[in-house]
């Protein structure tokens, strides 16, 4: 199984050594009430209390801090839709490495204004994340930049699974794990240690249905059309190489979700939770409001 894989447990837990100290150690926290409302036993993984709001920081931290005294001092470039482009800005400043990060012009303001804030240059390009990232490549190739992928690298599907690795910590007779998938650095990460902490646990990723890119590659069906989703922070039409190969092996099944099941995510997390989670982060609990029958009696997060 991890011999053609891009990573293993280890791979993780040396990532939770670099993050130590350096990220939160988010809560997670059992949730009553949505458990009522899905018929699953619900965890809850509250990621947004990293101080940039996603787990993205995760992977960018990880890779940032591999990365030669050379390499940090030519500066690195990154295309992000907000969160992987907080991160690797947010912690780029904070070690000292120049940061450029490529965004979407349709990229929520708010994540452009704290991208520059953490002290990147910011350059907006591009309708969709395959467009921003084809012109961060030719800035990197122009200037001779240290490319940090937002999911299709080793090191940064190692710090995403460092997750995991507190959620069974805190919680290990979990026996299932819901996971958004964009390109899906998240889910083959997590998947990893998953399946290392108990080979018999379930692992169920999840995507919009207009950016089911990882679905459709996996299961030979038709491309997704795309378009404007709440879940904008997995609007990616095309999966990595990499993650590909780890989804395969490692995640159980995916499940599509439509907009207004992430719209009632969103708001029984603001109403039940008392927190606000974007939509790409209340991907996990609308396969549950979408699919109920998948998860009943499960106990998942």
């Amino acid at each position: 199984m991890t011999d053609k894989l891009p990573l293993s447990i280890d791979d993780v837990r040396e990532a939770a050594k670099i993050l130590d100290g350096q990220i939160e150690r988010t809560a997670m926290t059992h949730s009553r009430t949505l458990s009522e409302i899905t018929g699953a036993e619900v965890w809850i993984k509250f990621e947004n209390q990293q101080f940039t709001g996603a787990f993205k920081e995760r992977g960018a931290l990880n890779k940032l801090s591999r990365l030669s005294d050379q390499e940090k001092s030519v500066g690195v470039i990154a295309a992000s839709a907000g969160n992987h482009a907080q991160g690797v800005a947010y912690h780029g400043r904070r070690l000292g490495i120049p940061v450029t990060i490529v965004m979407p012009v349709t990229t929520p303001f708010n994540k452009v204004e704290h991208t520059r804030a953490f002290g990147a240059r910011v350059v907006l390009e591009g309708a969709t994340f395959e467009e921003a990232n084809a012109h961060a490549q030719a800035i990197r190739q122009r200037e001779g930049l240290v490319w940090i992928h937002p999911f299709d690298d080793p090191e940064i599907i190692a710090g995403q699974g460092t997750a995991a690795l507190e959620m069974l910590a805190d919680q290990p007779d979990l026996d299932m794990l819901v996971v958004p998938i964009g390109g899906g650095g998240l889910i083959s990460g997590m998947a990893t240690v998953a399946k290392a902490h108990n080979r018999d646990m379930k692992v169920v990723g999840v995507q919009a249905s207009m950016f089911a890119g990882m679905h459709a590659v996996l299961t030979g069906g038709a491309t997704p059309p795309g378009g404007a989703s709440i879940a904008e922070g997995i609007a990616v039409k095309t999966p990595g190489e990499l993650t590909r190969r780890t989804v395969e092996a490692l995640v159980d099944d995916i499940v599509l979700v439509e907009e207004e099941h992430l719209e009632r995510a969103i708001t029984l997390y603001v109403d039940v939770e008392k927190t606000v989670a974007e939509g790409a982060g209340a991907a996990g609990l609308a396969a549950l409001l979408a699919h109920p029958a998948k998860f009943a009696g499960r106990r998942s997060a």
